[in-house]
């Protein structure tokens, strides 16, 4: 199936101009995901929603638990969703780990799993399979079809502010972590979903958290972290990375975040690991990038340092043209430099063959 799968995204490739979006603001509306107000398909927010993905201006949305009314109401809107595009679906995405991250819970009927570090604590990697289809199966039938998991982040500090005390980690090492993330994504893929392994390059060691402001992970992180994303990789792995706002300036001396940093992105997660497929930011409405940097600069600096997908929660000041701000600067800069417009290009392609594996079980 993952031969079969690589040969009809690759036959989408070639097709994606004839075949989708053509424009350059609709290439660059595929970058964007955003996150939105209201809980029902009659909602204002969630009918222009619908009318940008129907006109490819933007590429997916995001849910958080303030947008779960109840299980028909999320159908509902996933439905119209999908029915807006339904040649190139948007990303219909949501983090739904388990434990104390999760959209969907016991209140509207989705069965609820453990965190990560208790199903590791009290499954094998083959016993947590049977956990993690149950938890895919229900969010396909939710209608999503972009899961924010795997954690593969090390719990090497115990006393980590976002991971650790949350149980997110299956484990303190590369290769415990990789067996459980490796059951995951199959558990997901079987359902025709898409996942992502998160916190690149690593959030397990950190001492801080990100979504207050800036984390400097030079004194702590090891290159051990990296080592679940090399090993995933190399056996194919070609979904999401979302790479998350952390600062070492080992490796980036410019002191700039993984998110906007050319050096992680495209010299260590695609240069040195090999990854080939869709790069993701974490909210870039988290206080470590809204605290320093405006919305035209994290959007240039995000997408010139490899970024290909541009994800907000839309929850610093929600508003429904959050979408049209990101496609204008995209659009204004690749139109005063070619090589910025050959990134959204690239970045286009990589969707649309992303895409190609929704609803695709494996």
């Amino acid at each position: 199936m993952r031969l079969a799968t690589k040969l009809l995204a690759t036959i989408l490739i070639l097709a994606a101009p004839p075949a989708f979006a053509q424009s350059l603001e609709q290439m660059a509306g595929q970058m964007i995901v955003v996150g939105f107000t209201g809980d029902s398909v009659d909602d204002k927010s969630v009918v222009a929603l619908r009318k940008e993905v129907a006109a490819g201006e933007i590429g997916g949305v995001m849910y958080l638990k303030t947008n779960v009314a109840s299980r028909k109401a999320v159908q509902a809107m996933n439905a119209a969703f999908r029915e807006a595009s339904p040649k190139l679906p948007p990303f219909i995405t949501l983090d739904q780990e388990g434990g104390l991250v999760e959209r969907l819970g016991n209140s509207v009927g989705f069965k609820e799993i453990p965190d990560a570090a208790t199903v590791a604590a009290t499954h094998t990697p083959e016993q947590s399979r049977s956990v993690y289809d149950g938890l895919a199966q229900g969010v396909a039938e939710w209608g999503f079809n972009v899961n924010f998991a795997p954690v593969v982040d090390l719990a090497v500090n115990p006393n980590n502010q976002v991971i650790a005390k949350y149980g997110r980690a299956y484990g303190k090492t590369a290769d415990v972590v990789t067996e459980y993330a490796s059951e995951v994504i199959a558990a997901h893929h079987a359902a025709g979903l898409l996942t992502s392994l998160k916190h690149f390059p690593g959030h397990g060691s950190s001492t801080a958290d990100s979504h207050e402001g800036f984390v400097d992970i030079t004194k702590t992180w090891k290159p051990t972290e990296l080592e679940p994303y090399r090993a995933l990789i190399a056996k194919g792995y070609e979904d999401f990375v979302m790479v998350g706002h952390l600062i070492d300036t080992n490796t980036d001396p410019s002191g700039l975040p993984s998110s906007l940093s050319k050096q992680w992105i495209e010299g260590v997660l695609r240069g040195q690991l090999g990854f080939t497929g869709v790069v993701i930011t974490d909210d870039l409405e988290m206080g470590a990038i809204r605290d320093h940097f405006g919305l035209k600069d994290t959007v240039i600096r995000a997408v010139r340092a490899g970024v290909d997908v541009l994800l907000f929660s839309n929850t610093s000041k929600p508003r429904a043209s959050l979408g049209d701000e990101v496609r204008a600067i995209l659009v204004a800069e690749a139109e005063a430099d070619p090589a910025f417009k050959a990134r959204i290009e690239e970045s286009y392609k990589r969707i649309v063959a992303l895409k190609s594996r929704i609803g695709a079980a494996e």
